[in-house]
């Protein structure tokens, strides 16, 4: 893996993210709230593990900070303090994505759990799991939108290489 491809990864991670959220803005707060069958138990509860995962890995390999937890999604009472936080963590994921070169991609990271357990792997293997856990998540968030007639489309890695042109 190399810089040019996590930066591609990362687009599309960003690509991928807005096309949910945007289809998030068509649902009301009832909806935004309810109880889906999907680990994380709602939209809201989905979107908020989206970006806390986000959160905590760049955390951990930029900053040499171990949460203890993820963010609690009765932190993020509506939709807005979602999209908020998830524009605030882009910007901060793309401030670091942009200080990184081919060597600080291959390099090991020391990182502790949320238990405090203490793990290593190297930082292009990290980035890349970023980018699949969020894919993982947002499919389920497709789900429960298109369950309420608000399908955000096709989020693909094909579909935005075909939008990029």
């Amino acid at each position: 893996m190399n810089l040019t491809s996590i930066h591609f990864l990362y687009e599309y991670n960003y690509w991928a993210s807005t096309k949910i959220l945007m289809a998030a803005t068509n649902i009301n707060q009832e909806e935004f709230l309810a109880s889906a069958s999907f680990p994380n138990g709602s939209l809201r509860g989905t979107l908020v593990h989206i970006v806390a995962a986000e959160w905590i890995w760049r955390l951990r390999v930029h900053e040499q900070v171990y949460p203890s937890s993820l963010l609690n999604q009765g932190d993020f009472p509506d939709l807005l303090s979602v999209l908020e936080r998830f524009q605030e963590e882009e910007g901060k994921m793309r401030s670091f994505l942009s200080t990184l070169d081919e060597e600080k991609l291959l390099s090991t990271v020391v990182y502790k759990h949320t238990t405090g357990r203490e793990y290593s792997q190297l930082l292009w293997q990290i980035l890349t799991h970023v980018v699949m856990h969020g894919m993982q998540h947002r499919a389920e968030a497709a789900a429960i939108l298109t369950d309420l007639g608000h399908s955000p489309g096709d989020i693909d890695l094909i579909v935005y290489m075909r939008d990029r042109g």
